[in-house]
């Protein structure tokens, strides 16, 4: 007689084949982390197509929805009473994100094989977005000085290395500073997806505030100590 449970009685033939799946810890774990599945990552994405209703089914016991968007990537969703951890972005991280999207929709982004910098970033949010209240996310009390301009700098670059996480840029290489952005970004352009001008659509959406209307919260643990490793990793790249 064995103590091994037969999932065979519990659950689908093919929902328990999914589970079973040697690639499944990984990407379930990534999954509730927040992490965008993309075409790129082509084993998980495949695995995502071929049991994606049985997932769905799986991901509802914990009140939250496997989604396919649009664009072809996958992430979860969560509801209201979720059982699966989550944080909340910051109004930095949100912004950062519209201003990405809007990259991602404009012409540049072909003549540049899709790559942009950290300093491109940051100089298109300077321009689309109302520099003083961007000064006043890191600085409330902000009078337009080089050094709260050098903290915004690298709060933008601390949202980026967050987006990174979620799977919505790819850093090219080792070089952090470069990046290409994935379709995953259009988690900030959902608004805009049916306008006959998505970029300009989205560019309205940066500058009439829309962007950076969040809820404010507190990090988890986990995201600040991620944050204070990228740092560390930063500091030793440009030792």
């Amino acid at each position: 007689m064995t103590n091994q449970i037969n999932t065979d009685k519990y659950l689908p033939p093919k929902m328990a084949q999914a589970i079973a799946n040697p690639i499944f810890p990984a990407l379930d774990s990534a999954l509730r982390s927040g992490r965008h599945i993309t075409i790129d990552d082509l084993d998980n994405h495949a695995f995502l197509i071929d049991f994606h209703t049985e997932l769905e089914h799986f991901y509802q016991r914990y009140n939250v929805e496997l989604i396919r968007a649009p664009e072809g990537f996958f992430y979860l969703r969560p509801r209201s009473t979720t059982l699966i951890p989550r944080s909340v972005l910051s109004e930095l991280d949100m912004l950062v994100g519209k201003v990405l999207c809007y990259l991602y929709l404009s012409p540049e982004r072909l003549a540049h094989e899709g790559i942009f910098t950290l300093n491109e970033l940051y100089d298109e949010l300077m321009t689309l977005a109302d520099e003083t209240k961007l000064l006043k996310l890191v600085n409330q009390r902000s009078s337009g000085s080089d050094l709260d301009k050098q903290k915004l700098h690298e709060k933008v670059k601390t949202s980026l290395n967050r987006l990174r996480r979620l799977g919505m840029i790819f850093f090219i290489g080792n070089d952090n500073n470069k990046f290409r952005i994935s379709e995953s970004i259009f988690r900030f352009g959902a608004d805009v997806r049916s306008s006959d001008d998505a970029q300009q659509a989205q560019l309205n959406l940066i500058r009439d505030g829309e962007a950076i209307q969040v809820t404010r919260q507190a990090q988890s643990n986990t995201d600040q100590q991620q944050e204070q490793h990228d740092e560390n990793v930063d500091e030793d790249n440009e030792e």
